[in-house]
């Protein structure tokens, strides 16, 4: 099994790449989902006329709830929707994989995470627009949103059916990988280090970590997408507000350092100093860590963002823009400042070893460590309780595409399933299932990108009649009072 999993990584891995020549002959190796992703991204962005900034204080008034209607379908409040797919963004990536693309793509890295934090709001508001109005509604009151939906229907409408229900399987498969792998063994395998490094028991008895954790998971995840949003919305800004926090706190007491950060945060991103691949290697670290964080384009948000209760999807659509500017463009930029402003990818600061292992959790709270003594023990708590509230959410994204090919009477069998793999990533060596997995998950962009493509139209057209509602006043007149 483990000699399958290498082959099959090798062929997707090569088949996922293709080489750019940039400069002086110097070979850039960019991956092929990120040229992808961005150019959807730069598409969907100009052809919807930068809703993702035009509309960001209306977004706002739909997260308070200003525009509740006696004909909202759903679940959960948009809000809650919000909150669950959130929990699944915000979290290691937001810590491990920053540090890890400063370190080797330099401070220019985060200029290019912001940036694709700015495009990944405008894919969000279209996969999830398209994962609204495409959603299905069993009749024990399940719902199904998500890639599978608006690949299936979409394309069906425009002709091809039997390409669109191809494309929703392949989508399926992959993201049922992925919640089994990125989603869990690779949370779990990772928490367990942080945590062990704390508590010794952990490091001679992982198991009972991995038990422990089932536990907790089971407990939220038996109960549904209605009991995965009460507790997202509860722990999810206490995690941010923690983590975002002690960030500003570093920065704030190094405010003389705060000019020469941004200073080469901007001046690296178009100049980089010394990195492979020159410029490229500099946004190819960017993007990729920003695509890791916010997931924007890969399809797997859309699922939570599916349940909310609303009567527009445009609606949900905008309530998703927030999603990427809170994961990237706030708490990636403030792990990427206390980075910079700490300099600990400096040879000076002995973090080497953690840099050449691309230990990024480590490599951050060594950075937290140089001004809070203490806060390496709440960022061990902090990278706990975020691969936990990945855990929940991905739990979910896997049982929709589960119920999607096997039926809604077996998704016990997949929440066992996955369970169990909490238990197994504690015990096994799962590095290659969750670099299979891991590809997977990029993999999610090739189907969901192409029916963002295919179905834009559709947005727009939705986006407009929406705007006309909007101007005319219509829609404050249907709000409940």
């Amino acid at each position: 099994m483990n000699e399958l999993f290498i082959s099959i990584t090798s062929f997707l891995d090569s088949t996922l790449f293709f080489d750019i020549l940039f400069g002086m002959g110097n070979g850039a190796k960019i991956p092929f989902v990120i040229g992808w992703l961005v150019a959807g991204g730069v598409y969907l962005t100009l052809k919807f006329n930068f809703v993702n900034l035009r509309m960001f204080r209306h977004s706002y008034r739909i997260i308070k709830g200003d525009y509740h209607t006696k004909d909202d379908v759903g679940i959960l409040e948009p809000r809650q929707s919000l909150t669950t797919a959130l929990s699944a963004t915000v979290g290691l990536g937001n810590i491990a994989g920053v540090a890890i693309a400063v370190s080797i793509g330099g401070p220019g890295a985060t200029f290019w995470m912001i940036m694709a934090g700015f495009l990944g709001m405008t894919l969000k508001f279209t996969e999830v627009t398209l994962s609204l109005k495409y959603r299905d509604i069993l009749p024990d009151g399940t719902i199904i949103g998500g890639g599978m939906g608006y690949l299936r229907k979409g394309f069906a409408e425009k002709g091809f059916p039997r390409f669109g229900k191809a494309l929703a399987v392949l989508f399926a498969i992959f993201l049922i990988g992925g919640a089994l792998g990125g989603g869990n063994a690779f949370q779990v395998s990772q928490a367990l280090g942080a945590v062990s490094n704390e508590v010794s028991f952990f490091k001679t008895y992982p198991w009972v970590f991995g038990v422990i954790v089932a536990i907790l998971t089971g407990s939220i995840i038996i109960g549904g997408v209605k009991r995965i949003g009460e507790v997202t919305e509860k722990i999810v800004p206490l995690m941010i507000i923690v983590y975002v926090g002690a960030s500003l706190w570093i920065i704030l007491t190094n405010y003389a350092l705060i000019p020469y950060a941004f200073t080469r945060i901007f001046t690296e991103a178009f100049v980089p100093l010394s990195v492979a691949g020159g410029m490229i290697g500099v946004i190819v670290q960017g993007f990729q860590r920003a695509i890791f964080s916010s997931e924007a384009g890969l399809g797997s948000a859309p699922i939570a963002h599916s349940t909310a209760k609303v009567k527009y999807p445009i609606r949900q659509g905008m309530v998703a823009l927030y999603e990427p500017f809170i994961d990237t463009v706030i708490v990636c930029t403030m792990t990427a400042l206390v980075i910079v402003i700490t300099n600990v990818c400096d040879p000076s600061h002995g973090c080497q070893a953690l840099i050449d292992s691309k230990n990024g959790a480590g490599l951050t709270a060594e950075a937290f460590r140089t001004s809070i003594t203490w806060f390496p023990s709440v960022l061990t708590f902090s990278i706990f309780m975020f691969a936990f509230s990945t855990l929940i959410s991905w739990s979910y994204y896997g049982e929709v595409a589960w119920a999607y090919l096997f039926g809604t009477k077996t998704i016990l069998l997949y929440k066992m399933i996955f369970l169990a793999f909490i238990v197994i990533a504690t015990i096994a060596n799962t590095g290659t299932m969750v670099d299979f997995a891991g590809i997977l998950f990029l993999a999610m962009a090739v189907p969901n990108i192409l029916g963002l493509f295919v179905m834009s139209g559709d947005v727009k057209k939705m986006l407009s009649e929406y705007m006309t509602k909007l101007k005319s006043g219509e829609l404050d007149r249907e709000v409940l009072r």
